[in-house]
């Protein structure tokens, strides 16, 4: 299976669980929810910038390219998943509530998963010292002189 439909399902999957818990938390109690949603924002971007600098340790090819997929699909999927989750668990959501998940809702998702997995993609590749990186050229070598040494 490709790699961006396994990281863009899951991270749908897991914005969406927060999303409607965060729901469920304001609706009964609005006022308290501050450190709910602040863990919850902090646990939507470790998820990815953590994956993503597995990714990155692990020189997984194409992650670049992977990453920008998963954070569409992420994006679209976990729109569609909270209005989903808030109508069955939460309140009485309806269809009209998903054409502003699908445009803000979902270039947020995008971006809680876009930002942190390129943070975790430049990190990821130099947690292991030892081994070369990609974007390491060949070490400069001196240049034979064009005169015989005498």
């Amino acid at each position: 299976m490709r790699l961006w439909v396994v990281r863009g399902a899951v991270l749908a999957v897991v914005h969406a669980v927060v999303a409607v818990v965060v729901a469920a938390v304001k609706a009964g109690n609005p006022t308290g929810q501050s450190v709910v949603e602040a863990v919850s924002l902090g646990v939507l971007v470790g998820v990815a910038a953590v994956w993503a600098a597995v990714d990155g340790w692990r020189q997984v090819p194409e992650r670049g390219t992977a990453w920008v997929v998963a954070a569409l699909v992420a994006g679209v999927g976990s729109a569609v998943l909270q209005v989903i989750g808030r109508g069955i668990f939460v309140d009485q959501t309806g269809v009209s509530a998903l054409g502003g998940a699908l445009t803000g809702g979902a270039a947020f998702s995008a971006l809680l998963v876009l930002l942190p997995a390129g943070l975790g993609l430049v990190v990821g590749p130099r947690l292991d010292p030892d081994r070369p990186r990609e974007d390491e050229d060949e070490p400069v070598r001196a240049k034979p002189s064009p005169r015989p040494r005498g």
